[in-house]
């Protein structure tokens, strides 16, 4: 096949001239496929899918009530910009009860349509050809995709376990330091399920303010907090000095569709994305922001979140204890993150955790995510369909059978 004219006009950002030649394959779009083919040869054979993570109900009835009512409104039907006050001032309350932080929603709140293009904009208010973004590892990738866009450079903070999954500042080369103009942060944290404690909170604030850095803390499992209640990074003294936090209605209130968050924090943060949102995006949907807001008001809706997963975790945790794997209850998020086995009752052997993944796809019909960014680990969601706990438990039981089968070894 004969390239294109514009072939070669493709920006470096994605390949440039070799745009579209790649064989490589993003990790997720991988796991569609395998579970593609495992669907298609063994069609006899139920796939346990503990993979990609999205919730697996729909948004609270009341929610729907408020979107079904609101759609149908002309008030509705215009281009909501940085969003309406209504849904600012619903945020401020929702902060001022959970967190006892004070926001002004006119000025230091701006609704986002979901996290990521909150993630994907923050990168151009800062970030300048040769500027460095520091992000934690393993993690979402989005700040760092458009910060090498803008022409910056990006290093990586692993999260390892002998570390407790903070990253350690004192590795940072000082001629990276000294270019850093961002810090991206996500707590409680995907995929380790590390939350943060104020000591950690503080630590981050002492180091921005040092090192003249902006923070962005990436909050969108917030309310999946298990072992301590949940905090913000903005109840730490200084940190509205210093950066934002991101927040989503995805996870907590069952909303992974309806595309809504904020952005909170500096004013003049705020702002600049707020100017960059103004040639992104028209805003969210206004119907959706009233009916996010009606979601926000209603306190129980993300503590029955919590509660449902808390209650698989624990679950899942047992089930992958009793068949020899490291693991213990995440502090927080929807996903249990435990090294990846190293080989089979079989011989068969594994170099990474990616290798195993496609093996318990292919083979078994196991769905995980794989992640070798700090070490080979797996991450298993809690997200899997199951209509009521019985249906947990008979999932739970199927996995822990086949997984008794293959025989893992981490040695």
């Amino acid at each position: 096949m004969t390239d294109p004219y514009f072939q070669s006009l493709f920006a470096r950002r994605i390949g440039g001239a070799d745009y579209g030649k790649g064989t490589a394959i993003y990790k997720f779009e991988k796991i569609k496929r395998a579970k593609r083919r495992a669907l298609a040869e063994h069609p006899q054979r139920r796939l346990l899918d503990f993979g990609i993570g999205e919730n697996d109900e729909p948004a609270d009835p009341a929610v729907r009530r408020v979107m079904i009512d609101e759609l149908g409104k002309p008030e509705n039907r215009g281009y909501a910009d940085n969003g309406i006050p209504a849904f600012k001032e619903t945020v401020a309350r929702f902060m001022l009860r959970e967190f006892g932080v004070r926001l002004d929603p006119a000025a230091e709140i701006n609704h986002c349509i979901g996290t990521k293009t909150a993630l994907a904009m923050l990168p151009a208010t800062l970030i300048d050809p040769g500027d460095v973004t520091l992000m934690t590892v393993p993690g979402y990738p989005v700040s760092g995709t458009h910060t090498r866009y803008y022409g910056g450079e990006v290093h990586n903070l692993p999260l390892l376990a002998e570390n407790d999954f903070f990253p350690d500042w004192n590795l940072i080369p000082a001629d990276v330091l000294r270019r850093a103009k961002l810090l991206v942060i996500n707590y409680p944290n995907s995929p380790t399920g590390k939350t943060a404690s104020p000591e950690f909170f503080a630590r981050v604030v002492e180091f921005a303010k040092a090192n003249r850095i902006v923070v962005v803390q990436d909050a969108a499992h917030s309310m999946l907090s298990f072992d301590r209640e949940p905090i913000s990074f903005l109840q730490t003294p200084g940190a509205r000095e210093v950066g934002v936090e991101v927040h989503s209605l995805s996870k907590g209130w069952n909303m992974i569709g309806w595309r809504m968050g904020w952005v909170c924090g500096h004013e003049r943060l705020v702002r600049a994305l707020a100017d960059v949102k103004d040639n992104c995006d028209s805003g969210q949907f206004i119907a959706i922001q009233k009916a996010a807001a009606a979601a926000l008001d209603d306190a129980e809706i993300p503590r029955r979140t919590r509660k449902k997963y808390r209650r698989r975790l624990q679950k899942l945790v047992a089930a992958l204890g009793r068949c020899g794997f490291d693991c213990r209850m995440p502090g927080g998020t929807y996903f249990l993150y435990t090294p990846s086995p190293r080989k089979i009752a079989d011989g068969t052997t594994f170099n990474t955790a990616e290798e195993f993944s496609q093996y318990l796809i292919a083979e078994h019909s196991i769905c995980t995510v794989p992640w070798d960014d700090a070490g080979s680990f797996l991450r298993f969601s809690a997200t899997y369909e199951a209509p009521d706990e019985a249906a947990e438990d008979e999932l739970m039981a199927e996995t822990e059978r086949r997984l008794r089968e293959i025989g893992p070894k981490f040695q």
